[in-house]
């Protein structure tokens, strides 16, 4: 599973009041389309489906690919069916009694805390035939997956600009007793990306 980020300086994802479009460049999210285009899945919280609407979809300037599977972790089934997530080869994961929304197929998974737990979401997206995924958001579910231990790596976009401590973080609480016990990973590469910094990560 490959975590993407892209955030501000101080690695915050959005304002206090959720704006967030755009705090990385066209280049950034060039390369955010690439990466989309490399794996078989895109994986967002309902948060972010709802803060934002996204399509979630591969946009590669004179290039056909094929487009990945959608995946929203709604533990409430709060994706409207109007979501543009909603429409055509997606995949939400509940903890509730699955209903129809738009024409997305909607699975309910083991949530242990009253949310999908991130193994349990892996399994399904696998069978749905998926052997790669690509996390894009939000916070809760970067720190779902990093707790989890199941980030293989990290694709971190980084903008010049600082948000400060009340913008909304790209990691939520990770819930950690001794420092020992951090994820850790190791820096494969760095470059700029337009105006933008692209950090490369894998997993210690």
């Amino acid at each position: 599973m490959t975590l993407k980020l892209a955030t501000s300086l101080d690695g915050r994802i959005a304002t206090a009041s959720g704006e967030s479009r755009w705090i990385t460049g066209e280049p950034a999210r060039l390369e955010g389309h690439r990466l989309r285009a490399a794996h078989d899945a895109i994986l967002v919280g309902v948060e972010t489906v709802l803060a934002d609407d996204p399509e979630l979809t591969v946009r590669l300037p004179g290039r056909l690919v094929d487009q990945p599977l959608r995946v929203v972790l709604d533990s409430r089934l709060r994706t409207p069916a109007t979501a543009k997530v909603a429409q055509g080869d997606s995949l939400i994961l509940t903890a509730a009694e699955p209903r129809a929304i738009g024409s997305a197929r909607v699975e309910r998974v083991d949530a242990p805390d009253g949310r999908p737990g991130p193994e349990a979401a892996l399994q399904a997206i696998r069978r749905a035939g998926a052997a790669s995924v690509l996390i894009e958001g939000g916070g809760q579910v970067a720190a779902s997956f990093l707790r989890a231990g199941l980030v293989d790596r990290i694709e971190w976009f980084r903008a010049p600009i600082l948000l400060g401590g009340e913008g909304r973080p790209c990691v939520a609480a990770l819930e950690l007793g001794r420092l020992a016990d951090a994820p850790r990973f190791r820096r494969l590469a760095v470059e700029p990306c337009g105006d933008d910094l692209w950090e490369r990560y894998e997993r210690l």
